[in-house]
């Protein structure tokens, strides 16, 4: 199976959102398509995850020079 990038997958979990509030899936579909919304979500979590942990910012030192620091939240 081709791995989804972050917009894709996050495009199919937005239409998913779409059918469930709809109301026009039968039970067992609406099931489904909500499982496959909390895989699509864990997903792009992930990689939300992953982009964070490599985001890296400037800031200045206490000798007002800049310096690389990891991201924190």
């Amino acid at each position: 199976m081709k791995e989804n990038t972050f917009e894709k997958a996050l495009e199919k979990l937005e239409k998913i959102v779409e059918e469930l509030e709809s109301g026009s899936l039968p039970l067992d579909g609406s099931l489904k398509r909500y499982e496959d919304g909390i895989k699509l979500a864990r997903e792009c979590q992930k990689r939300l995850d992953k982009a964070k942990g490599k985001i890296e910012t400037l800031v200045k030192n206490d000798k007002g020079e800049f310096e690389m620091k990891q991201f924190k939240k």
